[in-house]
This record gives structure tokens, sequence and C-alpha cells, in this order.
């Protein structure tokens, strides 16, 4: 039979044609080439073995049952200095691989493997090629023969530090996903969780596993675009420099619950591969929501006090104490609310405990009507107002108290109608109304006025419109004294 038949491969003969015996000539219509080359099918045992063994990342060694060294890989070569060639047959590691005055110990707890039941873990030193000594954890188990009796033995050993760094890295991994105070979530290469520790699922409101392989806008409802943005640049171009602070809105059975997350990000890339391939990020974060919403708070007293200081000398300069009315609302308007009115009371101011209806209310002034901001009252000619007796105003100066009023959650055309029953400017969805008391007496009241772009006001701005209003009175009033002492 040819070589190829011999090697289990085809030969180049026709379907029907029969074998030719080794030595014939070519048959009628051959070409008379050479026989096909023979194909390995691949590798024996030994080759596939010495393979397996090189290619380990743990150093490895075996002993027949006399202790004879039988095998040695690259990574205990690379550990030791001793190549293979030096290592094999040699009885155990007296004289090369250890100390004189540790061969006895470590043969003989090497060798007790091959009697004990599963893996037996020890730590000793072995001795480097040039001298050196390295600190090494073996695993030692028996080989067992075909009639179930030990053969010998295979040790396999690595550097104790770098085991201790794996057990590091493996407790750590443990720990943040168990007992962190912070959350953590791992998140994978379509930007969706796939391990969340108990910290993180009680801050997402619901449960370890059913969190794992939903969309991030499942779990929320503000800062989706945000997040799902840093997690993608994370995977692209790397961790950023420093934690970011996320506001986002949770989803809860109670309804959206507005959080502030210090989020750290990580990209996770396999340490099996050549090149990095991201395997992941690894999202980090801790709930500072009452700390951020204390500095908010702060930073905004910090500057509404400044706003009141400098209205106060601003209107100390005014010769008219009218023109100082306007200062002050000049100054209150920024950053707090889009529009605002004065109605003063027409006449003379009832005293308290008077009484009767509420009096009439007069404009004398109100924001430009082309567009909101911080811009200068103007003066009106002291039209009065045709208000509701349930408008807002009105109720502000009966109860001598601040009030509120909101359109609520309506369309525009709604909204609109809303403004335009309380004469206030189009596209105002919310107000606040602060009575002006001077000597005793309402004066009027001052209303802010707010459009869709801003939140409702809230206890802490009726109070700062209060202190607004104070001012804005005592100027009042002042203009009525000078008025009639003219």
């Amino acid at each position: 039979m040819s070589a190829s038949r011999r090697s289990g491969t085809t030969d180049e003969l026709g379907p029907d044609e029969p074998d030719r015996p080794d030595g014939d000539g070519p048959a009628a219509g051959d070409g008379g080439g050479p026989p096909t080359a023979a194909v390995p099918v691949g590798p024996d045992g030994a080759d596939l073995l010495a393979a397996l063994l090189d290619g380990m990342d743990a150093a490895l060694c075996a002993f027949d049952a006399q202790g004879v060294v039988t095998h040695w890989n690259r990574e205990a070569e690379r550990i030791l200095g001793w190549s293979a060639a030096e290592a094999v047959g040699r009885h155990g590691f007296a004289g090369w691989a250890v100390r004189e005055a540790d061969a006895a110990d470590i043969q003989a707890r090497l060798m007790a493997a091959m009697r004990a039941p599963g893996r037996q873990v020890h730590e000793f030193a072995l001795l480097t090629k040039d001298g050196g000594r390295v600190l090494v954890r073996t695993q030692s188990a028996a080989v067992r023969g075909p009639d179930g009796e030990p053969a010998g033995l295979y040790c396999a050993f690595s550097e104790v530090h770098t085991q201790i760094d794996l057990e590091r890295s493996i407790a750590l991994s443990e720990a943040l996903f168990e007992d962190a105070s912070w959350g953590v979530v791992l998140i994978d290469a379509d930007l969706r969780p796939a391990v969340v520790n108990a910290h993180a699922a009680r801050a997402l409101g619901t449960g370890r596993t059913a969190v794992l392989g939903r969309p991030l806008g499942d779990l929320l409802t503000r800062g989706v675009e945000e997040l799902e943005n840093a997690l993608t640049h994370v995977l692209a171009e790397g961790a950023p420099p420093a934690p970011a602070e996320l506001w986002v809105g949770v989803r809860t059975p109670d309804g959206e619950k507005r959080r502030c997350w210090r989020s750290g990000f990580l990209r996770l890339a396999s340490p099996l591969a050549e090149e990095p391939v991201p395997l992941g990020v690894g999202w980090l974060f801790q709930d500072i929501t009452e700390a951020k919403q204390g500095e908010q708070e702060a930073a905004l007293l910090r500057f509404r006090v400044n706003q009141l200081h400098r209205a106060a000398r601003a209107a100390a300069e005014c010769e008219d104490p009218a023109e100082a009315v306007t200062v002050h609302l000049d100054f209150a308007l920024a950053g707090f609310a889009d529009h605002a009115v004065i109605d003063r009371i027409a006449g003379t101011p009832p005293a308290d405990g008077d009484a009767g209806a509420v009096p009439r209310l007069v404009r004398i002034a109100a924001t430009p009507s082309g567009g909101p901001g911080p811009s200068a009252l103007t003066g009106h000619a002291g039209l009065p107002v045709r208000y509701a007796d349930s408008h807002p105003a009105r109720q502000c100066v009966a109860r001598a108290g601040s009030v509120r009023a909101s359109a609520g959650a309506v369309g525009v055309e709604r909204a609109r109608e809303w403004a335009r029953a309380r004469q206030w400017p189009e596209g105002t969805v919310h107000a606040l109304c602060a009575v002006l008391r001077s000597r005793g007496r309402t004066l009027g009241v001052v209303t802010f006025l707010r459009g869709s772009g801003r939140t409702a006001f809230e206890r802490g701005d009726a109070v700062y419109a209060e202190d607004v209003a104070v001012r804005v009175a005592a100027a009042l009033d002042l203009a009525g004294l000078v008025t009639r002492d003219e």
C-alpha cells in the first residue's frame, strides 16, 4: 500500500480503482506522477502533554514513586532558573533546589502526598540556580496507576507573593460585592448590570437578582443618558481621572426619588488576551444626596443674603423712595423669579382689626412684558386691577400672610387660561404672594411669578419673599409719607 494509504489519507485513485501494490509501475492511463506525501494526523500524546505543561501559568514538576523528577515545565524553569534537562532525573530537591538542612523535611512532606487523600498545601523555600531563595506555595497530590496504587505525585507551585496577590484580589472582589458600604455594579459591554452588590440593589430599589440583565432605563427615570455616556466613554477610553456626580431619578413603588450619586468608573479587561479586551465597567457609587442638597441650600442662602445686602445699599442711594421699591425687586428677581408685580391698597390702608371686605388693589409696578429676567420695573398710572375674590393676591391681603399658587400638571392652553384669568403674564405657572406691611398696616402685596422652566415655590422661597417684602413695604410707606408732605 502507498505511503498515503498507510498514513490514513486518501490516494489519488478513482472511486472504483483497486489499490496497487508497492513497487508496481503506473497503471494504464496513469500519469506516472510521484505518490502523494503523507499528512500527519496530529501530535502524539507526549507532544501534547509537553505543550500543556509548558503552557501552564503555574510551575509544575512531577515525581515517580521513588521521588525522581519526571516532569519540569517552563514556569518552573522561569522561577528557579533550572532547565528541564537539568532537573529531570534528579532524586528529589536535595542538593540542588533546597538547602541540605531542609532537604529531608521537604522530601518527606512531598512524598507524604502520595499517601494522603486530596491535595496537600505547603510553603517552603526553594533555591534558584544562581543561589537565591524563593518562598513558594505548593499543592501536591498523588498520581495513581492503572491498579489504583500511587505511582508518583505532581507538585504545582508558585511564588508566595503571587499567590497572595491572587487571593487578595479574590478577597477584595468578594468583599466589594458583599460587605461594601457603597454601591458596586459590574456593567457588561451591552451596558446592562451583570453583578450587583447588596448596597447597590437597595439604592436601585430592587433585589440583587432582579436587576441583572435589565436596561438601565428600566431602573432609572432620569440621568440614564448621562450614565450611559459615561459607561460608553470608559469602555472606549478608560477610567476618568476623577469621580463624577450624577443626579438620577430612581423608580420606586412610591414614585420617582431624586438622588445624587458620586460615581467612579473602572474599565475591566481580560488578563488572558494579548491585547486588552473590554469585559465591562466596574461602577462604584456613593449616595451624597443629603450632603449635596445641604451644599446647594447653603450656596442659595449665601446668594440671597448677598442680594439683600446689595439691594439695601443700592436703595439707600435713591433720592426717590418709589425708586427704591423697584431697586429691591430688581435684585430679588435674579435667580428667583421671572416676573414680579406690586399691587397697593387704594386709598388709606385700613388699620388691623377693621371690619369689612378686602379693599381694592391698584397696580403700581410690574416687570416689562417683553420677556422675563431681572429687569427694571416700570411704574403704572395706578389703575385698579379686577381681581376675583379667590385671587391669591386678595387672599394674601386678607390673611396678612404669604400665599403660594400653581397651575399644576396641565397642558399649555390650560396654563395660559390659568395665567390670563389672574391677570399675570403669559407662561406663568407658579406664583408666590407676599404681603407688604409697615407700621402695623397692610399696604399691599408683591407677587413673584415663575414660568414652566422653573420649579414651584417652596417654603424656603416664601421666607425669602417675605424678607424682600419687608424692605419693599418700608420703601413704599416712605414714598407715601413723602407724597403727603409735599
